[in-house]
């Protein structure tokens, strides 16, 4: 499986981004720069520079394969294992790059505002090309302000795991479906060594534990964060008060230095010591690829999945977040035509996103992908097709800092789990900061 699409890049990290992407490109191409009409037979070389490598590589390349057979004149050049800090070095030196494959949404604002990636409208426009196929959600974080420059290829959202041997043990019956349940069951399934310390934790509350995050926490309370202007309404949403006020709550019923002593000593989330295919956690927040590790390292393992639960009366259970890879056509490339022919192929063709879906163990960003009989879809991964096709499953909006109000949020929101205090007032102070911020990072 690729690499989970986690965690929103840091303020420093992404200005860092945002400055190196916009030295090197101006403002995108614009719709003079495009034929009326599409080019009847595509010949010559095109590129492709994405992040994957090893097996997961192939699987490109099997994708890549339907391309070739589909245009015999085109032969694609594939630069695999090319991480996003190569990809933006490239593309601001010049290099001849025609499409890049992100592994990150958060580079979408900084690249379609800077130009990196060519506004691919005129394109979507000449060919006709429908966009519907692609779920509300994942339309929204492949643009920016009204600026389309990638389409999706896969993505990540999060449920529910949680293990049936400890459920059958403590007497739950069925995974928790609201918040209170989900602090109930998971208060029952943590037990203690004799000197008080964790044994076994049923659910670890601490934000930025493994995927807890956020955004993967968003769902819960059907979270918003921007209003129409990008000004941050977190610090306002009674909402987002509510939840953190549940969490903070969840971590003083365990402890907090339990909690953290415990967690210190739990393996690395993508190892095979991962603390849930241990057994010392008993439920967590986690991504379909946890899945496809399970069946590699843990294949024994008595698991089911069911969506994040939610606060009662606010948040809608059965939606997640997502969020994924995203594609586009490189602003200095020579083959802008062959090029937004591979990108609108892998984006847009259901037996590609099939193909790639079955093969990396990601999701589809194609609605006729999720719904495809051909896709692989073994009871524990139905849960996350299903939550994906929700139509009313969250994502984040892009900013030029590359959402890094996200990274904000999660600085916050540890260091109130741990020292607590007055929360209104260290909210309105987080939006602030957010504002603020972003006021910095420009358009």
């Amino acid at each position: 499986m690729s690499l989970p699409i986690r965690r929103i890049l840091t303020a420093t990290a992404v200005a860092a981004t945002g400055a190196l992407v916009i030295a090197g490109c101006s403002s995108g191409s614009s719709a003079d720069s495009v034929a009326d009409k599409a080019p009847k037979d595509l010949k010559g070389t095109v590129s492709l520079w994405h992040f994957f490598t090893g097996r997961e590589a192939g699987v490109v390349k099997s994708a890549v394969a339907g391309f070739e057979k589909a245009n015999p004149g085109v032969t694609v050049d594939i630069h695999a294992g090319q991480d996003d800090e190569k990809l933006q070095k490239a593309i601001s030196s010049g290099q001849n790059i025609d499409v890049g494959l992100s592994y990150s949404t958060a580079i979408v604002g900084s690249f379609c505002s800077s130009g990196a990636f060519r506004d691919l409208s005129p394109y979507i426009k000449r060919d006709k090309v429908d966009l519907s196929d692609i779920p509300k959600a994942v339309r929204g974080y492949t643009a920016y302000k009204g600026t389309r420059c990638t389409l999706p290829a896969l993505a990540d959202v999060s449920a529910l795991m949680y293990n049936k041997k400890a459920f059958s043990a403590a007497g739950i019956t069925a995974p928790p479906k609201t918040l209170d349940e989900l602090k109930a069951d998971g208060l029952k399934l943590t037990t203690y060594n004799a000197d008080g310390s964790i044994k076994q934790l049923g659910f670890n509350p601490l934000i930025d534990f493994y995927e807890n995050s956020p955004e993967h926490w968003a769902p819960m309370i059907n979270g918003s964060w921007l209003d129409s202007k990008g000004n941050s309404v977190i610090g306002t949403s009674p909402e987002w008060k509510q939840l953190i006020t549940w969490q903070k709550g969840f971590v003083d019923a365990i402890g907090y230095d339990k909690l953290k002593a415990f967690t210190s000593g739990l393996g690395q989330e993508f190892a095979a010591d991962n603390a849930f295919q241990t057994g010392q956690v008993a439920m967590q927040i986690d991504g379909e690829y946890r899945s496809a590790f399970i069946k590699d390292q843990k294949p024994g393992l008595d698991y089911g999945t069911a969506p994040t639960p939610v606060m009662a009366g606010v948040g809608k259970y059965g939606t997640t977040y997502i969020a994924g890879n995203v594609a586009g056509i490189a602003k200095g490339s020579k083959q802008p035509e062959l090029a937004w022919a591979l990108l609108k192929y892998l984006s847009m063709n259901t037996d590609a996103q099939v193909t790639m879906g079955n093969g990396l163990k990601n999701i589809p960003t194609l609605t006729s992908a999720l719904q495809s009989s051909k896709l692989d879809v073994e009871p524990n991964y139905k849960t996350f097709v299903d939550v994906a096709g929700n139509p009313e499953t969250l994502t984040s909006p892009a900013t030029a800092d590359g959402a890094a109000y996200i990274g904000t949020f999660t600085k916050f929101w540890q260091a109130y789990q741990e020292n607590g205090g007055d929360l209104s007032a260290k909210l309105k102070k987080l939006d602030s900061d957010i504002d603020n911020a972003n006021q910095l990072a420009g358009p």
